[in-house]
């Protein structure tokens, strides 16, 4: 970086293996075999990507997680050397997805449930300072898949801003769907975030308004007040709501090669800029740059930081 920050983003939640294979058109049938032309083993989750992409940016920042015991546990951890030596481990199977990407660029996981299910609210607050330097955020992905420290965000997050962290939120998609129950649960912890970030279907799913502006102004007005929603529309860019106003930033036109991770490396992008004290109009063109560089490589890149803020001098 060419400038020193003493914030630090710590990103919390899901770090796993996966495993991307592409590309294919169709289902096999039960008790056949497809061949595939590509696949790529690598380091994912929500919360892994992210930390990969601001390792790339030399973003002061923490991965927050916890492992499993297995043959894929130092493997992982490897990726992750400033990190890892804090992670608890627990007695079980790293968690594994398998991504497979279609011919449309859509793709489709399959989990197992692994170590991320163990991850604690104690294990998170544990590899954090007891008290937050000015500008300190951390970022909590995978809500929902990682289920015993969901059950805990009431605690976790109220105790993180009593701490004095800027809170950031990316919930991912629920596998059990949207429902008024699982709404009320959310409904209980969100005054103590800061920032919400979702996609267009998750904002939908989440607010349950008849639309996009009105779903994401309906999240930013029960928000902390002190960030606000970002919503990533994919190749429309993305928007960003107050209380008071919205913002949009256009998408850089690119050739789209994996889009898995996508919203993970925007979040990089756009918390680093919050970091580094940049307007919520710079944030949301730093995660759209970012996202791009990663969504146009393979095998996958993030951008370096030198990279990043060329390329968004010539945005």
């Amino acid at each position: 970086m060419d400038r020193i920050l003493n914030a630090t983003l710590y990103v919390a939640g899901n770090i796993n293996v996966d495993l991307i294979m592409s590309t294919l058109a169709h289902w096999p049938q039960p008790g056949t075999e497809t061949m595939l032309e590509h696949s790529e083993l690598r380091p994912g989750g929500s919360a892994g990507n992210c930390a990969l992409a601001l390792a790339a940016m030399h973003v002061p920042h923490r991965a927050v997680a916890n492992q499993g015991s297995d043959g894929f546990t130092d493997w992982l951890a490897g990726y992750f050397p400033h990190s890892a030596a804090a992670w608890p481990r627990y007695a079980c199977e790293s968690s594994l997805t398998v991504g497979v990407t279609h011919p449309d660029k859509e793709r489709s996981f399959i989990s197992n449930q692994g170590h991320i299910v163990r991850l604690t609210a104690e294990d998170v607050l544990h590899q954090l300072p007891a008290a937050a330097q000015p500008g300190d955020i951390v970022l909590l992905c995978g809500t929902f898949l990682c289920t015993t420290l969901f059950a805990a965000y009431p605690h976790l997050l109220a105790t993180l801003q009593q701490r004095g962290f800027l809170v950031a939120v990316d919930t991912g998609w629920p596998p059990q769907g949207w429902s008024a129950t699982l709404r009320q649960q959310l409904m209980v912890w969100l005054p103590h975030c800061d920032y919400l970030l979702l996609n267009q279907v998750e904002t939908l799913g989440f607010a349950d308004q008849p639309t996009l502006d009105a779903s994401a102004a309906w999240l930013a007005e029960r928000l902390s007040g002190r960030g606000g929603c970002v919503v990533k529309c994919g190749e429309q860019g993305a928007h960003f709501w107050t209380r008071q106003r919205q913002l949009h930033a256009a998408a850089r036109n690119i050739e789209v090669i994996d889009t898995i991770g996508a919203g993970d490396s925007f979040n990089a992008g756009f918390l680093s800029a919050v970091l580094c004290g940049e307007s919520h109009d710079a944030a949301l063109q730093w995660g759209i740059e970012v996202a791009a560089h990663a969504i146009s490589s393979s095998p996958r890149r993030y951008p370096d930081w030198q990279t990043l803020q060329q390329r968004i001098q010539e945005s």
